[in-house]
């Protein structure tokens, strides 16, 4: 890379952080005031940085409508769909994305187990929201009076004796995924079929999808299931970090402390 642009790259950081001076800026880039206004000039010019009435400079509208336009235009299916091929390849279950949408979670991906038992799903289809691993996911997420609303307006249904029985214990679940960064289906939807899930982070940390593995106790029982959790959670991490443009091994924000641990 060009010093220049190197130099003019290297300001951002540092008015990310607030506004600053001339002074302050070429004293960062280790520069002569002459050069660190000429970098910013540049950038002024282009909307990417905006000088105040006191002469300070701070980023610019233009930067963060970029910004915004780039998360707009990244479809998170695109960016998942190989990473969860891979992960049906070398597990042989049935793997699901989903998006939570105008109050209901839905599939957006799914590619389909090797075995002959399958769960049944589809894509576009709305998932159980008191009991599916995605949809504890995408809702934990939620701002607390949000995530209580959703809680308190839901039916509760008992699909199994391993449903949610009601809002207060669907709310401690939801603190519960929130808290580890991961959930389960055991059973709640349908005796036969477990599922384990991890969510999709975009670059703010929040949790725009959420990707799951499936299996019937047919093929696997829960506990088998349940050791695939690291590598569903690799999984998940590898597309956020594709998803919100950062290297593979850098954490993103929001994500659990404990990235390995199983229940």
């Amino acid at each position: 890379m060009s010093q220049t642009v190197d130099r003019a790259l290297s300001i951002l950081p540092l008015l990310a952080e607030g506004p600053a001076g001339l002074e302050q800026v070429a004293q960062r880039l280790g520069v002569h005031k002459s050069t660190a206004l000429r970098l910013l000039r540049t950038l002024h010019e282009h909307g990417i940085v905006y000088r105040t009435p006191d002469q300070r400079y701070r980023l610019g509208a233009r930067l963060f409508a970029l910004a915004q336009q780039a998360i707009e235009n990244v479809d998170v299916r695109g960016v998942a769909h190989p990473h969860l091929t891979a992960l049906n390849e070398r597990t042989g279950h049935t793997v699901h994305l989903a998006v939570y949408e105008e109050d209901e979670v839905v599939y957006v991906d799914k590619v389909d187990s090797r075995y002959p038992v399958r769960m049944y799903s589809r894509i576009g289809k709305p998932v159980a929201l008191t009991v599916a691993a995605v949809a504890k996911l995408l809702l934990a997420d939620l701002p607390e009076a949000r995530r209580r609303a959703v809680a308190e307006r839901l039916d509760y249904p008992a699909y199994t004796a391993r449903s949610t029985p009601d809002a207060e214990a669907f709310l401690a679940e939801l603190a519960l995924v929130r808290e580890q960064g991961w959930a389960t289906d055991l059973g709640g939807h349908e005796e036969s079929i477990n599922c384990v899930a991890a969510p999709v982070r975009g670059a703010d940390g929040r949790v725009v999808a959420a990707m799951s593995v499936s299996a019937p106790n047919v093929v696997v029982s829960a506990d088998e299931l349940l050791t695939l959790l690291p590598l569903v959670r690799r999984t998940a991490r590898a597309i956020s970090a594709e998803y919100a443009g950062r290297p593979a091994d850098e954490p993103g924000p929001g994500t659990a402390p404990s990235e390995e641990t199983t229940r």
